[in-house]
């Protein structure tokens, strides 16, 4: 049987595949489950970068929709209904618990939660045809994945609203514009582009890397005094963790 989600693993880079590109890659409550799965794996393996990507002509036009709406107006699918609701927080839960760095390639269309789920990513690289929209406001549900923070601290609070409030298409180009992904390739290129940037990340000290990730994201909300006291403690965790010793090393004989 076909899986809709794909997890590989080469060397310390993993990738995480969309595959059920008939269909566009929808993101029904299975499809979810696998996500989840996949991502806690390849934090059990020790990935110091995950690729995720999506097979086909879209990254995918998100919620299943014609399964969405049977789970509402269907009252012996209550359960059911909830438990895709928080299955969708879960994912967000299960990509910023990973350790490793988190690299997602946009393409196409990339609708709703489809997008939503994506923000926790640390790296957002977007092909030149791809497309973003939030309808989520029309169709009378609401956001998920923790975007109603994220987004705001990625744009700001006032793109973020003209984003959600108005539901339109935003284009590759007006997507770096705006700071919403780091790069624009184009779209033959991104698979290349996406082992670009995982070979240098998996390229540098796994133990920094991790713990920069992990510090980028506690410290957001913390004071100042906090910051200094976290990244004084991160200071001495890599430099008693044997990185440096072989890397400065290596360099110092290299002059």
């Amino acid at each position: 049987m076909k899986k809709s989600v794909i997890y590989e693993k080469k060397d310390s880079v993993g990738t995480i595949t969309l595959n059920n590109p008939e269909k566009s890659n929808p993101l029904g409550l299975d499809v979810l489950r696998q996500l989840v799965d996949a991502f806690r794996e390849s934090a059990i393996k020790g990935d110091t970068c995950v690729i995720y990507r999506a097979e086909g002509k879209h990254f995918t036009f998100g919620a299943d929709l014609k399964q969405g709406y049977e789970l509402i107006t269907n009252p012996d699918l209550q359960s059911t209904a909830v438990q895709d609701i928080w299955t969708w927080q879960e994912l967000t839960g299960a990509m910023i618990d990973h350790p490793g760095i988190i690299i997602v390639g946009y393409h196409g269309w990339i609708v709703g939660g489809g997008f939503e789920h994506t923000l926790c990513s640390d790296l957002r690289i977007a092909a030149d045809n791809t497309k973003i929209m939030l309808p989520e406001l029309d169709l009378g549900i609401f956001f998920s994945n923790a975007s109603t923070k994220i987004l705001p601290r990625l744009i700001g609070e006032s793109r973020a609203k003209e984003l959600m409030l108005l539901g339109d298409v935003i284009k590759a180009d007006r997507a770096l514009e705006i700071g919403l992904v780091n790069r624009v390739c184009p779209a033959d290129e991104l698979d290349t582009v996406l082992q670009e940037y995982a070979g240098k990340i998996a390229g540098k000290d796994p133990f920094a890397v991790k713990t920069a990730k992990r510090l980028l994201y506690e410290v957001q909300d913390a004071s100042i005094e906090d910051v200094l006291y976290r990244e004084g403690r991160a200071m001495i965790e890599t430099g008693q963790s044997g990185g440096p010793e072989q890397r400065i090393g290596a360099f110092l004989k290299m002059g």
